[in-house]
């Protein structure tokens, strides 16, 4: 099925976001089930926009011509008042939150989380929904600004979730679909609304 206009950038720019996104992964950014997203790419693929890697690491990643479109695309976008309003806000959270993902990691400067104390971890997830339900209620004017970025608030809420049902690796495991992953998702995807380039106060 030919995608619409709308749902081609917002595949490319969601893989542009993620630089090489599993199928599962690219279907929760999109808001599509993984039936329809896979009838989608395949025109963005015979285009040369997107190609698929297979194996080990699979996904969908832009070809140097899909980056080129995308970027077009991007250009003709302006975005509103939500997404500065929301990038000023979340900058200070960003902060907290990698506080949060340190203290996760590491209980002092030398001392590794091994999460043999479930009294420390559930203080530290505490911490992580007292700064999910600030970011939560942000992106309530910004996903009525942009629908896509309405779906981030869902996929981080079932990420506190499977944390806060033992599943650790969703915290902060790269390539899980964890808060994490999501969190620097989202961080990325205002960067490039925005047009900012990252930086100092972005770290």
């Amino acid at each position: 099925m030919t995608p619409t206009a709308q749902e081609s950038f917002s595949i490319l720019h969601s893989i542009r976001v993620k630089g090489l996104a599993t199928d599962p992964v690219l279907a929760a950014m999109v808001g599509m089930s993984p039936e329809d997203l896979h009838s989608r790419l395949k025109p963005l693929v015979a285009e040369h926009l997107v190609v698929r890697r297979e194996g080990r690491m699979s996904g969908s990643m832009l070809t140097p011509v899909g980056k080129e479109k995308h970027a077009d695309l991007l250009a003709l976008m302006t975005p509103g008042p939500a997404v500065n309003d929301f990038y000023e806000a979340f900058l200070p959270l960003n902060r907290r939150f990698k506080k949060i993902c340190s203290a996760w990691q590491m209980r002092d400067e030398v001392t590794p989380n091994d999460h043999a104390d479930p009294e420390y971890d559930a203080g530290v997830i505490e911490d992580l929904a007292l700064v999910h339900d600030e970011l939560a209620a942000l992106l309530v004017p910004l996903g009525a600004e942009d629908s896509r970025m309405s779906l981030y608030g869902p996929r981080l809420t079932a990420a506190l979730e499977r944390i806060r049902g033992g599943d650790r690796g969703a915290f902060a495991r790269p390539m899980n679909d964890s808060y994490h992953d999501i969190w620097m998702e989202l961080h990325q995807d205002l960067l490039l609304v925005s047009g900012r380039a990252r930086g100092e106060h972005d770290e």
